[in-house]
């Protein structure tokens, strides 16, 4: 028999998370890493449980995620997202709690793209009188 997954993808920044959720005892698996070995930082992860504690699935569902591209803070909002949509798959009655929160809504800032003519988006070289 084939076994139950819901499934959400997750972007923010230049990040991307593939992320399935398993029922399971509340197990991490980023890229094949644990939480704590992937991320490192505390408020890294945090921000990856929040989804999870907010509506209080903590303990239900094993998370298996692919992510990449990015930094870890872009990592690990995309993680975030993409629970947050795996858990609308799972239950859609928690759709409202979610979106007040803000979990479900696609962060659109993004690097600026280089002009020509600049260093940087916006840095001009340095100004010579002479």
């Amino acid at each position: 028999m084939a076994q139950v997954q819901f499934y959400g993808t997750g972007r923010r920044k230049n990040a991307v998370a593939r992320v399935y959720l398993v029922p399971g005892e509340g197990k991490f698996s980023i890229n094949n890493k644990t939480l704590e070995e992937y991320f490192g930082r505390k408020t890294l992860e945090m921000i990856v449980r929040q989804p999870m504690e907010i509506t209080g699935v903590t303990g239900r569902f094993d998370v298996k995620c692919k992510v990449h591209g990015g930094g870890v803070s872009g990592q690990a909002g995309a993680v975030k997202m993409g629970i947050a949509r795996a858990l609308v798959q799972a239950d859609p009655n928690l759709r409202p709690v979610l979106k007040r929160a803000g979990f479900l809504t696609r962060d659109p800032r993004m690097k600026e793209r280089r002009k020509y003519g600049l260093k940087k988006a916006r840095r001009a070289p340095q100004f010579s009188k002479r």
